[in-house]
């Protein structure tokens, strides 16, 4: 007896303690699972080592340069800067949120003219917090607060920046999962009654899933208080928890009706259920046990990564994937043990729960495997041309854009980004080390002519420093300015200093036309980086660059550098698992060809509505011109571990006519005939559900609902339908094949079992 079959055993014998041990946990979960959000963040894009991120320590922890601002926005229709409504407003403001937490200093626009639109209708103060852009939505309730309590003027009051950026997203992830779970939910109950037709039975695996996603929540909450989550990981695990725990339910609940349907009426009622539920334990809980095992080491390999964004979100999937899996080999098996052929109660329709072969998917596989060569090719290159797009992607990093035009701090951006540009809120800052102190006659000649240098590079706006005061002032009279024993005898001159410059340590702030995303400011950065040409720094100076496009050009060149070593532990990981699983050498390397072609269909079509803005007015969002650059490894990692799901589902039914009849025409028709109506039916349950994250209001959870859809529908209708049939038509018995010596050595250390339950 397997371990399976004794685990089939041990639950029914077990049943009513299974489920009420679920109950109680059930209960425990409960009040924690609500409570996930709250201790989830946004962010997840900094890591220590970083050169943006080393410069900006430096720069905060010897200058005391904030490492987070926000901006504050005012504009008027009625009013302009410099008169005295206006003046008044802004003042009140000033004022009001001087000595809320974590407000270090406010930098007002009184002191800087170009914080002044030409028109006069809009200007900004840069608001200083001593917070790390991560924790930095924290300051926003109080600062919020006090501006509300200001009386209403002719002058709006908005906030922009990153830390109003995060906390809006926040809450936007927040509505749109309540969103998609109000959407998604009745789709997936109706289409199980669809494909059970009766309520009771139906209602049980969406029962199942939900159990699943409660007590997922709630882990998540208890893990994200301990360490730092992101908030996108909440969106992902309630698509994966609820998919995946009502597919692994289909699953499991259509072998247990096949398996009471074969015993019925013949064998006793307590008996039929009880061999009923063993065989259904032994057969398709091995798959799901061995397609979980699949899903989570796609998902982990996000956690091989050090961005906590995709580490948090490989979190959270593992221990979705593992309550989901775990509910379905225990808590639904125990149910069915209880319903026994009252499972079919409230029929809506009559279901044949035992495929013939005459079936549409049996016909389907016997019509593609005679003429394999016909159906393969066409098959194959549709694919190809649907992953063409990805050949011209471009990665970036998030910004404003990926909140709708109606949320506050998306409204502030624009209305900044129409009155200053783009690149006066993504300016780089150099963190500039000098060999003796930066303010020595010899450092200050050679930093005035690197200003003057990086000034006359024709994609640099403007560069601001200690050497940059005024045009008018001498390279001699800024030394004689700063080798003054008592220092610089101009106050405003006095003030600039101790703000840039400290010891061998001075500051270059850097304004382009460009934001963070443009291809221009990336190519700058890296020219400045490569110190060639006349922005090579002087002798003896070391440069280190944050900010805009310094930013996304280390976030985006780490994840592409991380990448290969993730994508190789999941092929080896998985190819392993298959290999135990399937006792064949061949299969799993087919099985991961077909997942990555519909991977990278997928891929194609979210570089054509995404990127390039097709579909973008149906689905409602602007064009971002790019693709994030965590969405590829994101939905990599996800759809990897979710299409090898319905291959498992689809091999191993296949496998069981092969170790029977060693036909591997019969075995890839009565595989099919067995299992394609529910692996179609597993897969239109999980793209109902990431479907309807495409109403989402942030882009990046829209890309994830739609890719993960995409992904699924391609792999169980085009890759599972149409390619794998036909592959498997042109293999023919090298499906099977493995060497001898390695079966008995797998045998031996009891790795997997060749005995099916093969009926």
């Amino acid at each position: 007896m397997t371990i399976f079959e004794r685990l089939g055993r041990l639950v029914y014998r077990r049943r009513w303690l299974i489920v009420a041990a679920w109950a109680v946990l059930l209960l425990v979960a409960l009040p924690l699972a609500p409570r996930a959000s709250a201790v989830l963040r946004a962010g997840g894009f900094n890591l220590a080592d970083l050169e943006s991120s080393r410069a900006r320590a430096e720069l905060h922890a010897e200058l005391g340069l904030p490492e987070s601002a926000l901006a504050l926005v005012y504009s008027s229709t009625t009013a302009r800067a410099g008169e005295p409504t206006f003046e008044a407003a802004t003042a009140a403001a000033r004022q009001a949120i001087r000595a809320a937490p974590y407000v270090a200093q406010v930098l007002s626009y009184e002191f800087a003219p170009s914080q002044v639109s030409k028109d006069e209708r809009t200007a900004y103060d840069t608001v200083l917090l001593d917070i790390n852009p991560d924790d930095s939505p924290d300051a926003l309730p109080a600062i919020q607060d006090r501006l509300a309590s200001l009386p209403a003027g002719p002058v709006t009051i908005e906030l922009a920046g990153g830390p109003a950026f995060y906390s809006d997203i926040q809450t936007v992830s927040e509505s749109d999962l309540r969103r998609s779970e109000f959407v998604s939910l009745p789709l997936a109950g109706l289409t199980l009654l669809l494909v059970f037709g009766s309520v009771v039975a139906a209602a049980v695996p969406l029962a199942v899933g939900g159990a699943a996603v409660v007590v997922s929540l709630a882990a998540i909450f208890v893990v994200a208080s301990f360490t730092e989550m992101s908030i996108f990981a909440l969106n992902l695990a309630t698509l994966l928890g609820l998919g995946l725990g009502v597919d692994y339910s289909l699953l499991m609940t259509s072998r247990f009706r096949e398996e009471l349907r074969r015993r019925l009426p013949s064998d006793e009622p307590a008996v039929a259920v009880a061999d009923a539920i063993q065989a259904a334990v032994a057969t398709a809980g091995r798959a799901v046990f061995f397609s979980g095992l699949t899903v989570l080491l796609g998902l982990l390999g996000l956690v091989l990564f050090e961005f906590t964004i995709l580490r948090s979100v490989g979190i959270a999937g593992a221990i979705v994937v593992g309550v989901a899996a775990l509910a379905a080999l225990t808590l639904l098996p125990a149910i069915l043990s209880i319903l026994g052929p009252r499972l079919d109660r409230l029929a809506v329709r009559r279901v044949n729960s035992a495929p013939s072969a005459n079936e549409p998917w049996a016909r389907l596989a016997r019509s593609v495997m005679r003429r394999p060569l016909l159906v393969f090719i066409p098959t194959l290159s549709l694919l190809l041309v649907l992953g063409a797009p990805f050949l011209h992607v471009r990665l970036n990093a998030p910004d404003a854009t990926i909140l709708p035009p109606s949320v506050p701090s998306r409204v502030a951006f624009d209305r900044l980004d129409a009155a200053f540009g783009a690149g006066r809120f993504a300016p780089l800052s150099l963190a500039i080390r000098t060999t003796g102190p930066a303010t020595s006659p010899a450092n200050v000649a050679a930093l005035y002519n690197y200003s003057r240098r990086l000034a006359a590079d024709p994609r640099i706006t403007s560069v601001s420093g200690y050497v940059d005061l005024d045009p008018r002032i001498t390279v001699a009279q800024y030394q004689l300015l700063y080798g003054s024993p008592s220092g610089p005898p101009d106050r405003l001159v006095a003030a600039t200093l101790a703000a840039t410059t400290k010891g061998d340590l001075t500051a270059f702030t850097v304004t382009t036309p460009y934001g963070p995303n443009a291809d221009q400011g990336r190519a700058l950065v890296t020219d400045l980086r490569s110190g060639v040409g006349l922005l090579a720094p002087p002798p003896g100076v070391t440069v280190l660059i944050a900010g805009g496009a310094a930013d996304v050009s280390d976030v985006v060149d780490r994840v592409a550098a991380d990448f290969p070593r993730t994508a190789l532990f999941i092929f080896v990981t998985t190819y392993l698992v298959l290999l135990v699983l399937l006792r064949s050498v061949i299969l799993p390397a087919k099985a991961l060809v077909m997942n990555s072609l519909s991977i990278l269909a997928s891929f194609g079509a979210l570089v054509w509505i995404f990127q390039d803005g097709n579909l973008s007015r149906i689905l409602g969002f602007q064009p971002l011109g790019y693709v994030e650059t965590t969405l590829p490894v994101i939905l990599f990692c996800v759809l990897f571990g979710l299409s090898m799901d319905y291959e498992v589902f689809l091999l191993t039914r296949m496998k069981e006519a092969w170790d029977r009849t060693h036909d591997n025409t019969e075995a890839v028709a009565w595989g099919l005939e067995r299992s394609g109506r529910i692996v179609t039916s597993a897969a239109l349950i999980v793209v109902v559900v990431a479907g309807s994250f495409a109403f989402a209001d942030v882009v990046l959870i829209k890309a994830v609902g739609l890719g993960v859809a995409i992904a699924i529908a391609i792999d169980a209708t085009i890759v599972r339908a149409l390619l794998v049939p036909a592959t498997m038509r042109l293999l023919g018995v090298w499906n099977w094949w493995m060497p001898e010596r390695l079966r008995r050595w797998l045998a031996e250390r009891g790795a997997g079992s060749d005995k099916e339950a093969a009926r």
